[in-house]
């Protein structure tokens, strides 16, 4: 099999380093040779965080490339715009449509990018949807990263239960419920 890059964008504290987890587990699960990569900016501070995965039957290394992500999953619009140049011409982009102000722009110094998600549109394969309203909906709203990883899994030849046994093997018992529901509503989602 060729090798698949997905990369992974959010700021600090969305859960993008327990979707990498939850994403590495099926892939192990399956027996394809995996590697991943976090690149931490202030992510205690809500800054970016972007997370590699390449997986297939042999894999060199964990750094993917611009133009060479396969699937981008933001977490975030504006990590969504940042990342934009990795993916590869025919790639696909699944992107919450949450807004999280950074620092310059919380401090006055810079205002938040009108048009995001149309301009996104216009350009690549996007599935825009509102991750923390289903998550919510599903009983924890931090489980925004799961309801984007549901989105992601229906993109992927991974079976569904391989997913709901890494969601189970990766998410703590307290939080599993929600998360499985979670996960669930991102896989069924149709655009609606």
């Amino acid at each position: 099999m060729k090798n698949v890059n997905i990369m992974i964008v959010g700021v600090g504290g969305q859960g993008t380093l327990l979707a990498s987890r939850i994403l590495g587990n099926a892939i192990l699960s399956l027996g394809y040779d995996v590697k991943v990569s976090e690149v931490h900016g202030m992510s205690q501070r809500g800054g970016s965080v972007v997370t590699y995965v390449k997986y297939g039957d042999k894999v060199y290394s964990p750094v993917i490339d611009k133009g060479e992500a396969d699937i981008i999953l933001a977490f975030e619009q504006l990590e969504a715009l940042r990342a934009l140049p990795y993916l590869k011409m025919g790639g696909k982009m699944i992107a919450n449509t949450q807004k999280i102000n950074p620092m310059p722009v919380i401090t006055g110094a810079a205002t938040y990018p009108e048009g995001i998600l149309e301009t996104l549109g216009a350009k690549v394969d996007l599935t825009a949807l509102d991750a923390l309203a289903m998550a919510k909906e599903a009983g924890n709203t931090k489980a925004v990263n799961v309801v984007l990883m549901g989105v992601m899994a229906k993109n992927t030849d991974i079976p569904y239960e391989t997913w709901v046994e890494s969601v189970r093997a990766c998410v703590p018992a307290k939080f599993l419920e929600a998360n499985l529901r979670a996960f669930d509503a991102g896989y069924h989602y149709t655009g609606a």
